[in-house]
């Protein structure tokens, strides 16, 4: 769940030419991501919100950190000033963001809060002005336009009725938005696979104080097979697998094509909410949709334009 400008901040080795795994990585990227929302729907079903979000990122970065360990010994080790930011980004990205995304889904349908997330770019542009980066034309368009999308789609029926999942989402998009533009700017992660485990340990420790300071329920043992499997699904897949192979297509692609996912993450989403999840979207809906990741698509345009630039 990346865009170009809200990706997570590890630095990747140069591009290679050979890349045998390149559309299976895209693929993993555009369909596991796509479907971790309406997975975090099921896991709600026997999991409550922050310790669902919280033990599967602690496991997901066990092992991460283990494979980590197993590679490189304790020389591939964040440091501890990488440390202390993974506990920063982690906070805001994990704690607050997937956090409160997972609280929001006992609201809001999956779909639509897939759709919503993709107005991240819109947010890290309006943060980046904090820190004197002035957005283009196209990004102050791009950002009219995505926030009218918004608009519509808040006043649809499956926003309407839920003002606390409104809250929650809002500020997840808030939290993810601030955490990236921190991340890109002042606390900067380990590089590779330990930056990404140790943001998802410490977020995941994040989390698991929210469940403490919230006195949320625990889950109810033994878990029922369809949230003990989503759950399972979202570590394995949606946390080791798709960040695996976003993490290879950093390496292997231009970052057009390493974060082209997030067009197709909202589509994917809203299709299997649909097909599999039983849930409704209105004509509007889809039209708000089209409106948001048209202003998503006008923000990217202008950072790969700036990047070409200065190529």
């Amino acid at each position: 769940m990346r865009t170009i400008i809200s990706a997570l901040p590890i630095r990747m080795p140069a591009r290679s030419s050979a890349a045998p795994l390149l559309i299976p990585a895209l693929l993993a990227c555009y369909l596991v991501w796509g479907s971790t929302y309406l997975a975090i729907r099921f896991a709600l079903q026997g999991i409550p919100p922050f310790f669902q979000m919280a033990s599967r990122f602690l496991v997901a970065g066990c092992v991460l950190l283990g494979w980590v360990l197993w590679r490189d010994g304790v020389a591939g080790l964040p440091t501890r000033r990488q440390w202390l930011h993974a506990f920063i980004i982690g906070g805001l990205m994990l704690g607050g963001g997937m956090g409160m995304i997972a609280q929001a889904e006992v609201h809001i349908s999956s779909g639509l809060i897939a759709t919503f997330i993709a107005v991240i770019p819109m947010m890290v542009s309006m943060w980046g002005l904090l820190f004197g980066k002035r957005p283009t034309h196209l990004e102050w368009l791009g950002m009219a336009v995505g926030m009218a999308g918004v608009v519509l789609l808040a006043r649809g029926s499956g926003f309407s009725a839920e003002p606390k999942g409104i809250l929650f989402i809002f500020l997840a998009t808030l939290s993810w938005s601030l955490g990236s533009v921190l991340s890109a700017r002042k606390f900067p992660l380990a590089d590779g696979a330990a930056g990404f485990a140790s943001e998802m340990l410490c977020g995941g420790a994040v989390l698991l104080a929210m469940t403490w300071l919230t006195h949320e329920a625990p889950p109810v043992w033994p878990i029922p097979l369809v949230p003990a499997s989503a759950w399972l699904y979202l570590v394995v897949f949606g946390s080791l697998v798709a960040f695996s192979s976003y993490m290879y297509l950093l390496a292997h692609a231009s970052a057009a094509v390493a974060t082209s996912y997030a067009f197709v993450n909202p589509v994917i989403a809203l299709l299997l909410g649909v097909a599999i999840g039983g849930e409704h979207v209105t004509f509007w809906e889809w039209i708000a949709t089209c409106v948001i990741l048209t202003g998503v698509v006008l923000i990217l345009w202008s950072k790969q334009t700036a990047v070409a630039r200065k190529a």
